[in-house]
């Protein structure tokens, strides 16, 4: 069996190659990993196509199989082999690429005869407070604690799989995960926290407002970085929000602005609360907010503190 496993979330691409093997009931000694970024296709294919003394099956995991997108490498591959690898496949071997790309190329050969004889899957969507429940399966967690985490942390799910790998490795006889437990031993997602803070200031939550900026500052973070990083997410708010209503898809704004999927998909979420003007507004106020410290006419520990007094 032939598979392409492709998608930018890892962490369930990984779930199903562990699946793939754990269904064929694979020993380890039996999994071989290569990397077409420095190994040849010849090379894993003549593998692929040898037959055990044993008659064991074993399974070929090949990473970084970028031959099955538009990407170009200066590892060039000729894939003529794997065509005709893909007309006859060794039935004893389970040959698994993995691709960390969003699309694959449908036009190549390659992709269309994977598509017919193999299993093509793509890993590209995910529903973060799932992945959290499965993750914490054997653990017991209330729904607000799940979702005050997935807050927390983000739902980024590789960086979500990661804080919760550490709770569990912490609380490894005690399966109860508490409040104090997420604080403790989880960090804050930077992203997160700009957005809650955006909030804050563009609902005139002065309160709350000064809390997450009091949060920043205690962890030794400068005035003028909080205020950059503030604009700079409204400033990705007010992109996203115009290439969506120009007609762009999810997808074409990440390639557009060359920024991280997760990203996009949390500004897309913010933006829908603010029309573009407000955005606009508050951009220009952190821009003069910003002149105005590096001039020396606004003190620069004052000056966020003011500006969130004045909204």
């Amino acid at each position: 069996m032939v598979y392409v496993l492709y998608g930018k979330i890892n962490y369930l691409i990984e779930k199903k190659l562990k699946k793939i093997i754990d269904d064929a009931n694979i020993d380890h000694t039996n999994i071989v990993k290569y990397d077409l970024e420095s190994d040849s296709l010849t090379k894993i294919l003549n593998d692929a196509n040898s037959i055990s003394l044993f008659d064991d099956k074993k399974v070929i995991v090949v990473y970084n199989s970028y031959i099955f997108t538009g990407a170009t490498k200066k590892q060039e591959q000729d894939t003529d082999e794997l065509e005709s690898y893909l007309n006859n496949i060794n039935e004893n071997t389970i040959l698994v690429f993995i691709v960390n790309n969003e699309k694959l190329d449908e036009r190549k050969k390659i992709t269309k005869l994977a598509n017919k004889n193999g299993c093509v899957k793509e890993f590209n969507n995910a529903d973060s407070v799932s992945i959290a429940k499965e993750l914490f399966e054997d653990y017991s967690i209330s729904n607000d604690l799940m979702k005050y985490m997935i807050e927390r942390v983000g739902e980024d799910i590789t960086l979500l799989s990661t804080e919760i790998e550490k709770i569990k490795i912490y609380k490894d006889t005690d399966k109860t995960i508490s409040k104090q437990d997420i604080d403790n031993l989880t960090n804050k997602s930077y992203e997160a926290n700009n957005f809650k803070l955006i909030d804050a200031i563009i609902s005139k939550n002065k309160s709350l407002a000064f809390t997450l900026y009091q949060e920043r500052i205690e962890l030794n973070e400068e005035p003028i970085a909080i205020i950059i990083s503030i604009a700079n997410q409204v400033r990705i708010m007010y992109q996203v929000k115009e290439l969506y209503t120009s007609g762009y898809t999810e997808n074409d704004i990440v390639k557009s602005l060359g920024i991280h999927p997760y990203r996009v998909k949390l500004a897309a979420q913010n933006a829908r609360k603010y029309t573009s003007d407000v955005l606009l507004n508050y951009l220009k106020q952190l821009s003069d907010l910003d002149i105005g410290i590096k001039t020396g006419t606004i003190d620069k520990n004052l000056g966020l503190e003011l500006f969130i007094l004045n909204i």
